[in-house]
């Protein structure tokens, strides 16, 4: 069903304009990773899944959206699992690493927010990275936010960075920290590089 819905958001979305993707050789050729992308709307959500087929992404998502019969469906389709961000619990890590033992892609918005500003970026793809033992890939989108947006035929862009690892030579606490940074700043130099483009 995933792939099927997303080669239907393909189809639409190019209606608009087809995305051009940069670095796509950054990403692991296989094995678990996490995607930590950008976040400005609901439209890079979906050129995200898109620019990834046929690999499928498993996203993140917060809980709310599946208080709704349709949003429910829609994250179900879009391979989403639910995150209380308010009072994070055991599961939120749970999920998201079994995932990765399977081999899969998680889809994280380490803004946590839909934001243009370069806005401090939340811990959760950190975490799940230090305990699921799986590189971050950065990566940043740059075009059309919403429907008003497409309408008006706005080039989409997506690039990705080179995959980051936890250190191993420093206890877990401290080479979090080292990874955060380092994705802070990756992702934001790629943010920045696309828009030069």
């Amino acid at each position: 069903m995933y792939r099927f819905a997303a080669n239907v958001v393909k189809l639409i979305l190019s209606i608009f304009g087809r995305i051009k993707v940069y670095k796509k050789d950054k990403l692991p050729k296989s094995g678990g990773y996490i995607i930590a992308c950008t976040h400005t709307g609901w439209v890079d959500i979906l050129w995200l899944g898109v620019a990834l087929l046929p690999r499928e992404i498993h996203y993140m998502a917060k809980k709310e959206l599946f208080q709704t019969k349709f949003t429910k469906w829609l994250m179900t389709v879009l391979n989403a699992f639910p995150v209380d961000r308010d009072n994070p619990g055991p599961s939120t890590i749970k999920i998201p690493r079994k995932l990765l033992k399977e081999g899969k892609i998680i889809g994280i918005f380490p803004s946590g927010t839909r934001s243009t500003e370069e806005v401090p970026l939340k811990r959760g793809a950190v975490t799940i990275a230090a305990y699921g033992k799986s590189p971050i890939v950065p990566a940043a989108y740059v075009g059309p936010n919403n429907f008003k947006d497409l309408l008006k035929f706005q080039k989409p862009k997506l690039i990705f960075g080179d995959p980051i690892y936890l250190p191993e030579d420093q206890p877990k606490k401290e080479a979090m920290d080292v990874m955060m940074n380092d994705l802070n700043e990756k992702l934001y130099t790629l943010q920045r590089e696309l828009k030069e483009k």
